[in-house]
């Protein structure tokens, strides 16, 4: 499912920024799209977090192999061992655990999400053990799709800002907030092309 602002903000970024203007030629037929299923993207977050894609997509695996299918019940119901044999760290057993936990009993209520903004949806998930502004933020870019979100504490972000439009140098969060000001209200779309220039492949969380 292709966010249905997705031409628009291609069009407008594309007329304000060089870089867009290559990044979104260079990679034509390919968008953002969500799985659908909130548990399992937030599940991919956690199971992603400071490893690299390559690692976290094997681990994931092993894990869907585990549990078979990717649902509250099934984590909780696996035991603890099976969940760490398939790649996982402890204290990324626990935060998957918590997780499923909070969906299971309802202390997470996707039904309230659509009327929430970014920020009170963002402070909704860091109750869950594991789950920071990082997590949270992939969560609305790849399941909620809002158009606007800008993760600046995501390195790959930092990595690609730093090479399209510093010379390859370190920039602060001040001056990535800055050049990223021409880019609102699709910073989620910059995002991604941006990410893109680094694999060209996507990441589907």
């Amino acid at each position: 499912m292709q966010p249905d602002y997705w031409p628009v903000a291609c069009r407008q970024l594309s007329r304000r920024d060089g870089v867009f203007r290559k990044l979104i030629k260079a990679h034509p037929g390919i968008t953002l799209r969500s799985r659908g299923d909130a548990f399992q993207t937030l599940a991919r977050a956690i199971v992603g977090q400071q490893i690299s894609v390559k690692a976290a997509e094997a681990v994931w695996l092993r894990f869907v192999g585990v549990v078979r299918v990717v649902e509250p019940a099934r984590v909780l119901r696996t035991a603890a061992e099976k969940l760490r044999a398939a790649g996982l760290s402890n204290r990324k057993v626990e935060y998957l655990q918590d997780l499923a936990i909070h969906f299971h009993e309802g202390l997470l209520d996707e039904a309230l999400w659509p009327e929430l903004n970014d920020d009170e949806i963002i402070a909704d998930l860091v109750q869950v053990k594991g789950i920071g502004r990082w997590s949270a933020e992939m969560f609305l870019i790849f399941h909620l799709m809002r158009p606007d979100v800008l993760p600046l504490d995501d390195i790959g972000l930092q990595r690609a800002m730093e090479l399209h439009y510093n010379g390859a140098d370190k920039l602060t969060r001040e001056a990535m907030k800055k050049i990223a000001e021409g880019w609102r209200p699709w910073s989620t779309v910059a995002t991604w092309y941006l990410w893109r220039s680094l694999e060209p492949i996507p990441v589907e969380y």
